[in-house]
């Protein structure tokens, strides 16, 4: 069915880049982007839980995210671009800050110093800073001072498999956006798409407010949006409706935005089963690569094993079945190599 503009047809322009993300990092582990509350996880340092976090809204716009870092952690304030592909830079000046006074601690004084982070430059109070090479271009390392006179090294292993690289196309022939990259399309463009007419009358407003909220970045907002929409949405047009479906969509993608994997490939592998069982190929396929890349983001192995098998015994039905998904079997073929090393790590993460 095709879709619906509430007004006209979107037109394709240049998404703006978004106004500066304030960043505030507090310890070890927890940190604020942009009034959202970011908490490391288990063995993860929260520089890169933050980093981490504004790669998915760099994702989310389709655009790099500028972002002001006062880190009390390491003493510094960072003005960093970081890029969908979770590559960053500094885009100006990098200043060491006095380190915040525990309350209550006698001859503390406000203007004490700090190191400054591991491989940085040393750099003079605000009334006095000093450029750094602004512009040039860091990897991902989770740290937010300018990069190391030495040359910069990788991490000896990724944080999550959310970085690892999709499956390359088997033809030059172009292919429809299918999955996040859709419902990402739909959030960028300058009007909200319906499944339906009635659809297009009903919810103009709500889906207005969820597009804005997460092209703001104001992805916790965007996810309580987004459900109170899909309850009201469910209550009077039903739970397969063609409308809700496409709200859950949103719904899945906004949780994987907002750090929610698990629950995001949970809901694309639901809507997956729904749209296969309403012999909708195309879209059941689309649910599929959006379960398959939220899948790819999730850090437990256990876990990480019991999503994929569910993913891998769906998408290997739909491949049975004419459709998308027949022919291309090699993203199936790289899913399941991915649960063989799931399967290592979890055997390695067993022994005593």
């Amino acid at each position: 069915m095709s879709r619906v503009s509430f007004e006209k047809k979107r037109a394709q322009q240049p998404v703006a880049h978004p106004a500066v993300v304030p960043v505030r990092v507090f310890g070890a582990g927890g940190a604020s982007v942009g009034g959202t509350s970011v908490v490391a996880a288990p063995g993860e340092e929260i520089q890169q839980a933050v980093l981490n976090h504004l790669q998915r809204l760099a994702i989310s716009i389709g655009a790099p995210i500028r972002a002001t870092i006062h880190d009390d952690l390491a003493g510094c304030v960072v003005p960093l671009e970081v890029s969908a592909d979770g590559s960053s830079r500094v885009t100006g000046q990098v200043v060491r800050v006095a380190a915040p006074a525990k309350p209550g601690a006698a001859g503390v004084s406000s203007q004490a110093a700090v190191a400054a982070p591991q491989g940085a430059r040393d750099v003079p109070p605000v009334t006095q800073s000093a450029s750094v090479s602004a512009g040039s271009v860091q990897a991902p390392t989770g740290q937010f001072g300018p990069a190391p006179v030495m040359s910069v090294t990788k991490p000896s292993a990724p944080v999550t498999d959310f970085l690892e690289p999709e499956p390359a196309p088997t033809t030059a022939t172009p292919t429809p956006a299918r999955g996040f990259d859709a419902v990402a399309e739909e959030v960028l463009g300058d009007e909200p798409v319906a499944e339906t007419a009635e659809g297009a009358e009903l919810l103009s407003e709500p889906m207005t407010r969820i597009n804005e909220a997460v092209r703001s970045g104001r992805i916790e907002a965007a996810a309580q949006l987004a459900d109170r929409t899909v309850t009201e949405a469910t209550a009077m047009l039903g739970p397969r409706h063609a409308e809700v479906l496409h709200l859950r969509e949103l719904s899945a993608y906004i949780a994987y935005l907002g750090g929610d994997p698990v629950g995001a490939c949970r809901q694309s592998l639901d809507l997956a089963r729904l749209r296969r069982q309403a012999r909708d190929a195309e879209a059941a396929y689309g649910n599929v690569q959006s379960a398959a890349t939220a899948w790819r983001a999730v850090r437990d192995p256990e876990e990480g094993l019991r999503l994929g098998r569910d993913l891998i015994e769906l998408w290997a039905d739909l491949t049975t079945e004419p459709g998308p998904a027949a022919d291309d079997p090699r993203p199936l073929e790289s899913a399941r190599a991915r649960m063989v090393r799931l399967t290592d790590r979890a055997a390695r993460a067993a022994r005593p």
